[in-house]
């Protein structure tokens, strides 16, 4: 079985690969979901259950990372959704894990709501196209560049004047 990476392996051996290849872009489109990092790993354990018990595309590289950030995606919206979740307090309120300024970056990058912060995200981190996102993400590639576009300017205001995106 040819897979992405150019070599001859089992469906295990594929799986191991694209679990390395990937699990820095679940963890951290995870994190910048659900603002918690155990949260964030649970979302990467899940995902890459999915992987095992799935039928992602691995002999196409561009549709098994398309797959792999709408499966993230959704594990982090059930994630979110969990009645665990709503009874617990995370931890991190508590204790700074990260180094300040990636900590400002991203308390900055979540005071935008979910659908822009995963555009910005996608775009920009993960080097994404408008076309890819709306793929993703399930709309319109015009849809995508007006949401990129307004999130550009919530960010600018969240940066420039320290207020809130919303609104």
């Amino acid at each position: 079985m040819a897979d992405t990476f150019g070599t001859e392996g089992s469906r295990e051996e594929l799986i191991e690969a694209t679990i390395k290849q990937y699990a820095n872009l679940i963890f951290r489109l995870a994190y910048t979901n659900l603002k918690n990092h155990h949260d964030a790993e649970d979302v990467l354990q899940d995902v890459s259950v999915a992987l095992v018990r799935g039928n992602p595309p691995f002999d196409d590289e561009k549709y098994l990372k398309n797959w792999i950030v709408t499966v993230t995606l959704n594990k982090c919206r059930d994630v979110y959704r969990s009645a665990w979740r709503n009874r617990t307090e995370p931890l991190e309120d508590y204790l700074a894990l990260q180094a300040p300024e990636t900590q400002a970056v991203m308390e900055e990058l979540w005071q935008l709501p979910e659908n822009y912060r995963n555009i910005i995200y996608l775009y920009y981190y993960e080097g994404f196209t408008i076309p890819e996102i709306a793929e993703i993400l399930g709309k319109s590639p015009n849809t995508i560049g007006s949401g990129l576009q307004r999130a550009r300017k919530k960010l600018k205001k969240v940066l420039t004047e320290g207020g809130k995106a919303y609104g």
